[in-house]
């Protein structure tokens, strides 16, 4: 009869979590979703500025908290008796997020691990709609947008964005990329956006290049100052060695010059042209820099070592597709570096 009654009661005990654990998770289209701005009281960090947009998703929270120190996506939460309960992670950190909402302002403490404080965050907006899918087709409306959140949170998520600009030089190149932007193709825009992000100066500050970024099976490296081919694919091993004269009707010094821009402002010229060398050969950045006319086929011009100028035509191939292509390297025996690279 002993035995029995545990089990009912442990039965019991697991039927009541288990409404109790469906009560507490996901969401109902009355509950609260939107766009969030404020900020939060960290003992570490201080006074940081927050973004949080909040969405519900077939009868799920999802979306982003924004921070200085990293993106939290939304894993779980629910709203009850007029406070908002969310559990965020980035990695293997975790934050819980506790807030009452009065009048549109979500006001609450966070914890992440031994770091905690209060919060305050005002909605602004609607949610944003979410797409993992990257894209340069986007409408101009979409594009100014784009435009706008960068000059908006960049400086609020750097931990010191104006120590190489000035913001007067920072809010001044936005305006008038954005005047622009109505005349710009996509691969323009893009580079656009990514020289402002390289005027904050530092290595870790840029716009991460969309998937398809136009990457072309060729490989150029500087000597002194001359620009020479370093690897092919696709049959052109006449380039190997070669010298680089012109990428269709730029000079590739001048070509290195202008990817120069899309490089740290603040940083080492080892590292700046390091950078602008691997530029040489991506089409979104050949493009959207006006060196040449399609990001998809580029015609380089070289020179052998007798002075005998030839082209060759390099087309766009996928990351997937470059991982699969068979390198052709101008010596039969690779250095000791590249046999060992560990």
């Amino acid at each position: 009869m002993n035995r029995l009654r545990v089990a009912i009661v442990a039965v019991t005990f697991i039927w009541w979590c288990a409404l109790l654990l469906h009560a507490q998770t996901g969401c109902k289209p009355q509950d609260p979703t939107g766009f969030f701005e404020g900020s939060a009281t960290s003992q570490q960090a201080g006074n940081v500025d927050v973004t949080l947009n909040l969405r519900c998703d077939a009868g799920r929270y999802a979306g982003d908290l924004l921070t200085p120190v990293g993106t939290y996506s939304v894993k779980d939460g629910h709203f009850e008796a007029g406070k908002l309960l969310l559990t965020l992670v980035a990695g293997s950190d975790n934050v819980a997020l506790e807030a009452a909402l009065e009048d549109g302002v979500l006001q609450g403490s966070f914890v992440s691990g031994d770091d905690k404080g209060p919060l305050e965050l005002h909605r602004t907006g609607d949610a944003r709609t979410s797409s993992s899918a990257e894209t340069l087709s986007l409408t101009k409306a979409q594009w100014h947008e784009d435009l706008a959140f960068l000059a908006r949170e960049l400086p609020k998520r750097h931990a010191n964005a104006f120590h190489s600009i000035s913001r007067e030089k920072f809010e001044s190149e936005i305006k008038g990329l954005d005047h622009r932007l109505d005349q710009l193709n996509g691969d323009e825009i893009y580079v656009g956006m990514d020289r402002i992000a390289n005027l904050v100066g530092d290595g870790h500050t840029y716009i991460r290049f969309p998937e398809d970024d136009a990457n072309l099976p060729i490989d150029i490296a500087r000597f002194g100052d001359n620009y020479r081919v370093l690897a092919t694919a696709n049959g052109n091993d006449r380039a190997l060695g070669a010298r680089v004269v012109k990428i269709e009707d730029t000079p590739v010094a001048r070509a290195h010059e202008m990817l120069l821009a899309l490089t740290p402002s603040d940083e080492t010229d080892v590292l700046r042209n390091e950078r602008a060398n691997g530029f040489l050969t991506i089409g979104i950045l050949l493009h959207g820099t006006g060196i040449v006319r399609d990001r998809n086929l580029v015609r380089y011009t070289l020179a052998d070592d007798d002075g005998q100028e030839f082209t060759v035509d390099a087309r766009s191939v996928t990351r997937s597709e470059k991982e699969k292509l068979n390198w052709t390297y101008p010596y039969q025996d690779a250095p000791r570096f590249r046999q060992k690279p560990d």
